[in-house]
């Protein structure tokens, strides 16, 4: 009787941003690893502006590895994840850039090295939703792109695209706080048409139009409070004040009512009577479409896209599977 072939050595990747990462202290600590749980040599797959991770990923999953480690900052984990939806392969988060938006909505640990390695070979796997955006150009031209934290639309947007680079490599996303200060008197309401999971198309205006398959953002701002990363659903938040005062109202639910009382039990309860905020509307729901009056500034999970003239979003339910710390 011929022995029993050997089951294959067990194998992961690596999607690295080089410049967001100590790519020589990562390599020694995945190597380490590799011994001391018998795997093969890793696949070391390094982003470049013009390869910014969705086919280093897709490559990964062809490689027959058993998962990728995605160190880098919230561009690259979002190609990484875009090219990694539907393959059923873990991707592990090495955070290492300003906001660090899905790590911090699953609750893994920032700039931690160590835990993010050790987790690619002994961690937790995870399906969430991801959410898939077709962008409309003002030519026409249509462009499909993944988010897993929010695409936005106003404000948000024009900040992304106003913010100065070499001041976010400083101080981080307080370079977002500077950018708003300068912008948001000459902001103009967002008019559009909209439907809503087969709706009849509805018109609005708002100043900002997100939509989220998560709601944190950093410095513990809780967005969207019933934002769900694997409930199947995107949230929707409108934002659309008439006044200064208007604007207080919306800034105080959203870091005093959404942040802090909403936390608590007790907090819970002082909110259940109050009246929803006029100039703050939330919506649930699997697929939106979004018709602008003229052209808009438009950003996913952070990162400025460009003017379009409409989206099509929908869910993609528990498409990506994310390895994470075993809970304790």
């Amino acid at each position: 009787m011929p022995p029993a072939p050997r089951p294959a050595q067990r194998r992961i990747a690596v999607v690295y941003n080089p410049i967001k990462v100590d790519i020589e202290r990562l390599q020694e600590m995945v190597g380490e690893r590799e011994v001391a749980h018998g795997y093969a040599p890793t696949l070391w797959l390094e982003t470049t502006p013009e390869e910014p991770g969705q086919n280093l990923a897709r490559k990964a999953a062809t490689e027959n590895v058993d998962a990728v480690l995605v160190a880098g900052g919230d561009g690259t984990v979002r190609a990484a994840s875009e090219g990694l939806i539907d393959s059923g392969l873990p991707m592990t988060l090495l955070p290492a850039g300003t906001g660090n938006l899905l790590a911090r909505n699953l609750g893994i640990s920032v700039n931690r090295m160590d835990e993010a390695v050790d987790t690619v070979f002994d961690g937790e796997d995870r399906a969430i939703d991801a959410g898939i955006a077709t962008i409309i150009r003002p030519d026409g031209a249509e462009e499909a792109h993944a988010f897993i934290v929010m695409i936005g639309i106003g404000i948000d947007a024009k900040m992304i695209a106003a913010t100065n680079p070499e001041l976010k490599k400083r101080v981080g996303w307080l370079a977002y706080v500077e950018a708003i200060a300068r912008i948001v008197r000459d902001v103009d309401a967002v008019r559009l048409t909209y439907t809503l999971d087969g709706s009849s198309p509805r018109s609005t205006s708002v100043h900002t139009l997100l939509v989220g398959n998560c709601g944190a953002l950093p410095g513990g701002v809780l967005l969207m409070p019933d934002a769900e990363i694997d409930d199947g659903l995107l949230d929707i938040v409108g934002m659309r004040p008439r006044n200064f005062a208007g604007w207080v109202r919306v800034s105080t639910a959203v870091f005093w009512e959404n942040g802090v009382l909403r936390k608590t039990r007790a907090g819970r309860r002082l909110l259940a009577g109050n009246k929803p905020v006029r100039g703050l509307r939330y919506f649930q729901g699997r697929h939106a479409t979004l018709r602008f009056e003229k052209p808009e500034e438009f950003e996913i999970d952070g990162e400025g896209m460009g003017l379009v003239t409409g989206v099509d979003v929908k869910v993609a339910p528990a498409s990506l599977i994310v390895r994470a710390p075993k809970r304790k």
